[in-house]
């Protein structure tokens, strides 16, 4: 597995031929149909902390508000997630994550990357039963959560690829 073209379904996958640097925070989005999820690393990509959840209404919303978050954390990077099916396909999820990805490329000027989100949501949600949260507070929390366990699955991933790269 590695940093490959763009249509295939690997666990992350750039928007453009290079990898990310290994200095400098990274944003990650989980994108939901009326919320979007949001984590950031710090600038060593050792922690990845949640950040409040966007409510989706509309592109331009969301890239203003996506925008300003990447400027605020001086993020050198996006990190959306994937939703493939189990078995590894690409539904009409995964499609519209490709399309908005596609379309961050193009408006932001940080690299924007694709990483398989599979079963994020149900270990962010073990994630968050573990801790003691209440229903109303897995559900306000989770797609922030998610976020965090998609943006450590690239950071675990990239450290893996780059280990690998320099033996």
């Amino acid at each position: 597995m590695g940093f490959t073209k763009l249509r295939e379904p690997e666990t992350a996958t750039p928007l453009h031929a290079s990898r990310p640097n290994s200095a400098g925070r990274l944003l990650a989005l989980d994108l939901g149909a009326k919320r979007v999820g949001l984590a950031v690393s710090d600038e060593l990509r050792i922690t990845v902390n949640p950040l409040p959840a966007i409510e989706r209404r509309s592109w331009k919303d969301l890239l203003r508000r996506v925008a300003a978050v990447i400027e605020s954390y001086d993020a050198r990077g996006l990190v959306i997630g994937l939703p493939l099916s189990l078995a590894g396909a690409e539904g009409s999820a995964a499609q519209d994550a490709r399309a908005t990805a596609e379309k961050f490329q193009r408006s932001l000027h940080v690299p924007v990357y694709l990483q398989d989100e599979r079963l994020s949501t149900v270990a962010a949600t073990a994630e968050l039963k573990a801790a003691g949260r209440s229903a109303g507070e897995i559900k306000q929390q989770v797609d922030s959560e998610s976020a965090v366990v998609i943006l450590g699955d690239f950071i675990a991933h990239d450290a893996h690829v780059n280990g690998l790269n320099q033996r």
